[in-house]
């Protein structure tokens, strides 16, 4: 006696939804073919056409729309949409493919709505605004403070290059001592003596060796880089700071 299939049919339970595949250059937006004649259209990644695509959804009284987070190129369009009202889920696209079904002439678009319809997806996590708005400025200065270790880098290149061991007596040439140093050298000065001078007198190291350290190889290229890297680093430092005060 053959087994009866008890599998329930699915129901519809978003039945204003979109689907949409998201691109670099182009998003791809599928709705019910019930809403309108063509129910698939694409739009391209430009502000206008973005907003020309909330335009359209809202003119078919689509509520929820669910979206791949495809690499950064769903923020745009998610920040669009949610200031718009809609109810958006960002959707993994590894679920999207786990679910079988599909048929081969289906877009991607249309498979996302037609399974948000059936309430088969769920979102991903998306804190509030402000929250992704005070991640993205601490994101910004973590990438400011590396740049700017690199710059430092550069710096100690520089200096090595010129047999200015100056590293190797001070434990930080961006600090006080080691900056004075850096900067009256750019502005030409070449005298060791001179130069130990600007020395802290919380530094270990004494005179004498400070100035040692000091005596080198004044090649024009060397130094040249060495400016441009101070240079680089202060400006940097002045970024760090506008992004702790955003903070």
């Amino acid at each position: 006696m053959a087994r009866k299939n008890h599998q329930q049919p699915l129901r519809v339970v978003h039945d204003h939804c979109a689907g949409i595949d998201i691109g670099s250059r182009e998003h791809w937006v599928g709705v019910d073919p019930d809403r309108c004649d063509n129910p698939v259209r694409r739009f391209s990644t430009f502000t206008d056409d973005l907003l020309g695509l909330a335009d359209w959804l809202e003119s078919l009284e689509i509520n929820v729309v669910a979206m791949e987070a495809t690499g950064v190129y769903w923020i745009p369009l998610f920040e669009i949409l949610d200031a718009r009202g809609f109810d958006v889920y960002l959707v993994n696209s590894r679920a999207t493919r786990q679910i079988t079904g599909r048929k081969s002439d289906v877009l991607d678009c249309q498979w996302i709505w037609q399974l948000m319809s059936y309430g088969l997806l769920r979102g991903a996590f998306r804190p509030s605004d402000a929250t992704c708005s005070m991640r993205s400025i601490v994101r910004q200065r973590a990438n400011k403070v590396r740049d700017q270790a690199q710059a430092l880098n550069r710096m100690q290149k520089a200096l090595s290059q010129m047999n200015i061991q100056l590293a190797n007596v001070i434990s930080n040439i961006a600090g006080v001592t080691g900056m004075k140093i850096l900067r009256a050298i750019i502005e030409g000065e070449r005298d060791p003596r001179k130069l130990a001078a600007y020395r802290d007198r919380r530094i270990k190291a004494d005179h004498e060796t400070i100035e040692r350290s000091l005596r080198g190889n004044w090649r024009q290229e060397h130094l040249h880089a060495l400016a441009q890297e101070v240079a680089c680093h202060d400006f940097l430092e002045g970024q760090i700071a506008e992004c702790d005060q955003a903070i």
